[in-house]
């Protein structure tokens, strides 16, 4: 057996650092609150084995962790909350006052919470009249939809700060950020409504795990909603 299969993982850790740990090796050491060593190691691979990849069985829900062999409610609570540590790390802050001046900054914001959620969230990021960020807001959950998305609840939350301005950010769990139609029609709906009671719709950005894309770029905004815009260049669906 080879010398760091004999060490334990503890002491590997301390020694070499937790950067020369495998993915299964790591997630052992989160599992082994009462259970040895080589049974933690096993539960961990097989997770990561249904899962297919870290990410995946980042974002699983908490009853298909607690469905592998071995793992209990206290060790997928564990799990859960080493993931989203380790989103919130990867995370921008999102702090009051910030300056939002492109698709790419409310990328940088909102991606690590939203990349991988397994369904699809709509969020409002709330702006004052320099675009500076005052709050965000969850809207909704679930497959976004021109009939489910209303105006008014989308607009409550801006009419409450007040908000200058508003920007839309939803997720794509398939993994590809591509508009699609559904997207545009709530978009232009949306538009339409800030443009009436004057609080602009600045964009709709579309976060998925393979990059993000700006609904404004796309062209679905109509030209009542022009007016208002980035203060720099949009950028196309770009990578991670």
């Amino acid at each position: 057996m080879p010398k760091h299969r004999r060490s334990g993982l503890r002491e590997r850790l301390w020694v070499e650092g937790p950067r020369a740990l495998g993915d299964d090796e790591l997630l052992a050491l989160v599992l082994r609150s009462g259970v040895r060593e080589p049974d933690a190691r096993q539960v961990a691979e097989r997770l990561l084995a249904a899962a297919g990849s870290l990410p995946r069985l980042a974002s699983a829900a908490p009853a298909v962790l607690c469905a592998e062999a071995g793992v209990g409610p206290a060790s997928a609570a564990s799990l859960l909350a080493a993931f989203e540590l380790g989103r919130r790390l990867a995370a921008r802050p999102l702090e009051r006052g910030a300056a939002i001046r492109s698709p790419a900054d409310v990328h940088g914001h909102f991606h690590a919470r939203l990349r991988e959620v397994a369904q699809e969230e709509l969020h409002l990021l709330l702006l004052d009249g320099r675009h500076r960020v005052l709050r965000s807001a969850l809207i909704s959950r679930g497959t976004l939809t021109a009939s489910l998305v209303h105006p008014r609840e989308v607009f409550r939350e801006a009419l409450r700060e007040p908000a200058a301005a508003v920007v839309l950010v939803h997720n794509h769990p398939s993994g590809d950020p591509t508009p699609s139609g559904e997207d545009a029609r709530v978009t232009r709906r949306l538009a339409r409504a800030g443009d009436l009671i004057g609080i602009p719709l600045l964009d709709h950005i579309v976060i998925a795990d393979g990059g993000f894309a700006s609904l404004r770029e796309a062209g679905a905004f109509e030209a009542a909603a022009d007016r208002d815009h980035w203060d720099e260049p949009l950028s196309r669906v770009a990578g991670r």
